[in-house]
């Protein structure tokens, strides 16, 4: 399940939106995981780019719980994994 990858990868993940395209557009993500309920109209753009990239996307239910996985205690939109 992509909360265990998030929580075995945390020193190697990038946690946000923004961070996650940056790191996307460097050239430094392997995967990205999208919360199924985060709002749609920051998701399209990061579903958009790793399209274009060809970089995988994994979705998960909840943002809350995604950002448990990260160690976090508030709700992660997108997380990625780095290289």
């Amino acid at each position: 399940m992509s909360y265990d990858k998030v929580a075995q990868a945390k020193p190697n993940i990038v946690i946000g939106t923004k961070q996650a395209m940056k790191a996307m557009k460097h050239g430094k993500v392997n995967e990205v995981i999208i919360a199924d309920d985060a709002d749609q109209q920051v998701t399209v753009k990061v579903l958009r780019l790793a399209h274009e990239l060809a970089t995988p996307v994994s979705q998960v239910d909840s943002k809350e719980k995604l950002g448990r996985a990260c160690g976090i205690d508030v709700g992660a939109a997108v997380v990625a994994i780095k290289q």
